[in-house]
């Protein structure tokens, strides 16, 4: 049976640890503020901006919230993140994604200037990922570094199999794994022989968003497996992409849904925040 890597725990310890390093700039006089924009109001992205203002609050920093109607035009957010970019009392930016249909992602995200861009989704902090110069780094990938680490899990000279190719996930999640030394294959929709393949990794990290696509015929014997997916049933249970029962049985360690990946996200969007402050 695989051991549990426990990402709430974990990212309490990340939360503690910025609490002090906050307490720190305090005393020198430094600040800190995020700004979070939420245009509309979808039930989940207010469940998760509820949360990033709770986070800012334990650490010690500010949040200011700016709840938008969902009728907004793009030219009056592009307006507001301007002048948010201007104001010198502010760190952090993000929008909540998705954004209503009638704005363009792509377009908003990057109007947040990168120094300021605490998601690291700016087209100038992910080229710096991939070419190895200092940027902010998404978060959730950012944060699986940290759970691997933490947990005592070699990377260097390892195989990483990482299900998904997304921007926000899949893509950075790969430059990471580089960067730390491990050989990466990134399979997709697309992929031929998506078992043998995941069958090949140390490391099999699922960001797909199928629900329990990874089953225990994909996972070598003490593999470690992490799992990004997230999906509610009808009961509003949680599950993963992978098949939990079955991957626990092969995995040497293996993160939980929920428990897991979660909470590091917002613990490294804080560990961004701190990182903005002391710039």
């Amino acid at each position: 049976m695989a051991q549990l890597i426990d990402g709430k725990k974990i990212s309490s310890e990340i939360k503690e640890e910025l609490k002090a390093k906050v307490a720190e700039l305090k005393q020198k006089g430094i600040e800190g503020t995020l700004a979070v924009i939420q245009v509309g109001n979808d039930p989940a992205s207010s469940v998760y901006v509820k949360n990033k203002k709770r986070a800012c609050e334990y650490i010690g920093i500010h949040s200011k919230s700016f709840e938008l109607p969902e009728e907004t035009t793009q030219e009056e957010l592009l307006r507001l993140i301007s002048d948010l970019n201007e104001d010198g009392s502010v760190n952090g930016i993000l929008t909540q994604l998705p954004v209503p249909a009638h704005i363009d992602e792509k377009e908003i995200i990057n109007a947040i200037s990168p120094k300021k861009d605490v998601d690291g989704f700016h087209t100038q902090n992910v080229g710096s990922l991939a070419v190895g110069q200092e940027g902010f780094v998404s978060c959730t990938p950012a944060g699986i570094i940290e759970l691997l680490k933490r947990s005592d899990v070699e990377i260097d000279g390892k195989h990483c199999v990482i299900v998904g190719r997304s921007n926000i996930v899949g893509k950075p999640m790969a430059l990471l794994m580089l960067r730390e030394n491990a050989t990466v294959t990134v399979a997709h929709s697309h992929t031929k022989n998506l078992q043998e393949i995941c069958r090949t990794a140390d490391i099999l990290i699922v960001a797909v968003g199928k629900r329990e696509l990874i089953t225990g015929d994909f996972v070598k014997e003490g593999a470690v497996v992490i799992d990004v997916g997230i999906h509610r049933d009808e009961n509003k249970k949680l599950f993963g992409d992978v098949k939990f029962e079955e991957v626990s049985q092969k995995a040497s360690k293996i993160t939980p849904v929920p428990g897991g990946v979660g909470p590091m996200t917002i613990a490294m969007l804080m560990n961004n925040c701190v990182e903005a402050m002391d710039k």
